[in-house]
């Protein structure tokens, strides 16, 4: 069950603020959006470059704001179940059963949803809400605890103003969903409901499986599918459009049996794999730092090495158990300097 909210007093109340801390917290002061130095904004910024290198912006809230919406996360939204087709940011969903609806098929699809955070706008948020049953001012607070608009200043700064086009800034500079709030991913979810109802409709009709994570959408089928590619592309191209995202067509990918298939990373042409050329780069990486010490592997320097091999065996592990029993065999024979936080070599000397 939801919690029963009637008012914005009930709402500070459930939150443990003071209304007036609310007002704050829910930006009911407009600060000016021009700046973005001020510590009267409630986020920071990190811009991360795209693999086409472009750039997309972090938006982090700052401790208590981030607090409030943990709350909203675990007290709200968690009880809000997501489409069956999603299995992005779900407790029990990952890229495995992404991937696995769409195994030896004959032909696979995969689409790719541009700015899709920054693509939920308030009026979406506010809406989702509402229609949850929360009275038009909790909705309003609720909405403005959840979504941000980026300073301008920031947009324009030299590092990333020729790289974001004109269209993602329009969107960063109205109130939308920021990547970045823990907030967002179930609030993604809940907002494209209707994009997964109508997407699975238009699988069925085709004979097809859909299913979504966050961004990544994948559509699989018989050779019928294959026939009719070009159409459904047009078509989800559409919906998704109709529903207030975009396709980013560039990305579109139909992807034949004869050919690798992969999804989310995962290749599905006749079970869920991860590619080979992936697995023997780690596999290198960790025998070499077997043999050379990790520092000598630590090409981008990673502030603490040892965990982003771990993620990235456990990423292997989960979707193949046995080449992830393999890799972690030799993450474990690696020898590191605890104290210092750098690798020592087979000799137990500090690798140069």
């Amino acid at each position: 069950m939801l919690p029963q909210l009637p008012t914005p007093g009930d709402l500070a109340a459930w939150l443990k603020v003071e209304p007036d801390e609310l007002d704050w917290f829910a930006d009911r002061w407009r600060v000016p959006a021009h700046s973005a130095a001020t510590p009267l904004h409630h986020y920071s910024y990190k811009a991360i470059e795209k693999c086409d290198g472009r750039y997309r912006i972090i938006e982090i809230p700052k401790s208590r704001l981030r607090a409030l919406q943990r709350k909203v996360l675990s007290g709200l939204l968690d009880r809000i179940p997501a489409h069956e087709s999603a299995h992005g940011f779900r407790r029990g969903r990952n890229i495995v059963t992404f991937a696995a609806p769409h195994v030896a098929k004959a032909v696979v699809m995969r689409f790719d949803l541009t700015d899709f955070f920054a693509s939920v706008h308030a009026g979406r948020v506010y809406s989702a809400f509402h229609a949850l049953g929360y009275p038009l001012a909790v909705a309003r607070a609720l909405t403005a605890l959840c979504t941000n608009r980026v300073p301008s200043s920031r947009l324009l700064a030299p590092d990333v103003r020729d790289r974001i086009d004109w269209q993602e800034r329009q969107r960063y500079r109205n109130r939308h969903l920021p990547q970045g709030a823990p907030t967002s991913p179930a609030l993604a979810n809940l907002c494209a409901f209707r994009l997964d109802v109508r997407l699975a409709g238009l699988a069925r009709s085709v004979g097809a499986s859909y299913t979504r994570y966050a961004d990544d959408l994948a559509f699989s089928g018989d050779e019928n599918l294959a026939r009719m590619a070009e159409r459904l592309t047009v078509r989800v191209a559409a919906i998704a459009l109709e529903e207030g995202f975009s396709v980013n067509l560039r990305k579109t990918r139909v992807m034949r049996r004869g050919a690798r298939q992969h999804l989310a990373g995962v290749v599905v042409n006749s079970h869920v794999n991860v590619a080979r050329p992936e697995f023997d780069a780690l596999k290198a990486v960790l025998t070499n730092c077997v043999r050379h010490g990790p520092r000598s592997q630590n090409r981008d320097d990673h502030a603490d090495f040892r965990a982003h091999l771990a993620g990235r065996v456990a990423h292997v592990a989960m979707v193949n158990a046995a080449r992830g029993a393999k890799l972690r065999a030799l993450l474990e024979r690696i020898e590191w300097d605890e104290e210092s936080g750098v690798g020592a070599n087979s000799n137990g000397k500090a690798s140069r």
